[in-house]
């Protein structure tokens, strides 16, 4: 009888504006991966990606096994590029293939983060809600009730090699002290539910001024989101994707001042926040 698994991976935006490399959110559009055991290997998809061993999820998997004899079906809502954690979700769906059909029982956040570079996306995904990465762990919190997220997805994608090309090796002092007295703001504001704490904890001064040039339309919009009746916005991942956030009544009207924005250049999509971490079962 043949071995199969299905995994579900939730998308994920990081750094949350301040929390560079230690924040993210878990966002629901989701990454399936269908890895079923049919003694040759194949990777089947309509999604433009690799087909062959290069393919993340399969990159992923061989971390912890041999992938020869096992067909990889893939489908995902979440944008390939624009800083969703498409790679984090590929990446952790393929570990946890691997190690549920296997039974290792291996860390799957620290052989997560190895392979994707740094670990809030993959924390987001693997956990779900909010989380804080340090030191090689993740402490998960639920979104608050009433909170939700609109994320415009530009079709001109960035690569998050040439986004971190761009930032500095050192910042000023008091940027830093900037930036860790408004990540913990926004944490207080998120477990409080605090949506005053939540909006003045939501900027930054060590990575989205540096990317600015790089998607314009994508920080003006950001800048505006106050007008447009969010709570604020961030620049999710490396960008160009900007996500919003909203208190649930604000959001239908935010969703409708952002389609008239954004016409004929990026997609709003409304998604809340993900309480659900990834999820494997045997079918």
């Amino acid at each position: 009888m043949e071995r199969r698994r299905l995994v579900r991976v939730p998308a994920s935006s990081a750094n949350l504006g301040p929390g560079f490399d230690s924040l993210a959110a878990a966002l629901a559009l989701h990454l399936e991966l269908e890895v079923v055991e049919t003694g040759r290997f194949a990777v089947v998809s309509d999604l433009d990606l690799p087909h062959d061993r290069s393919n993340l999820c399969v990159r992923a998997f061989q971390r912890l096994a041999d992938p020869d004899a096992f067909e990889f079906r893939i489908g995902s809502s979440i944008p390939l590029a624009g800083g969703l954690g498409s790679s984090g979700a590929a990446i952790v769906a393929g570990l946890m293939a691997a190690d549920h059909l296997f039974e290792l029982d291996a860390d799957l956040l620290a052989l997560a983060t190895e392979l994707e570079g740094h670990p809030d996306n993959v924390a987001a995904a693997l956990l779900g809600g909010f989380v804080v990465c340090a030191d090689g762990r993740a402490v998960r919190l639920d979104p608050p009730a009433g909170l939700e997220a609109v994320v415009v997805v530009p079709a001109d994608a960035l690569s998050t090699t040439q986004a971190r090309d761009v930032l500095p090796a050192e910042v000023p002092l008091a940027d830093a002290a900037f930036n860790a007295g408004h990540a913990a703001l926004l944490m207080l504001g998120l477990a409080r539910g605090d949506w005053d704490l939540v909006a003045r904890g939501l900027r930054d001064r060590l990575h989205e001024p540096y990317r600015a040039e790089l998607y314009p339309r994508s920080r003006e919009l950001a800048d505006g989101a106050a007008e447009l009746g969010a709570l604020g916005a961030t620049i999710s991942g490396a960008g160009p994707s900007v996500l919003f956030w909203c208190h649930y009544e604000q959001t239908g009207h935010v969703v409708r001042a952002l389609r008239a924005r954004v016409e004929g250049w990026a997609q709003v999509v409304r998604t809340p926040f993900e309480p659900q971490g990834a999820d494997v079962r045997a079918l």
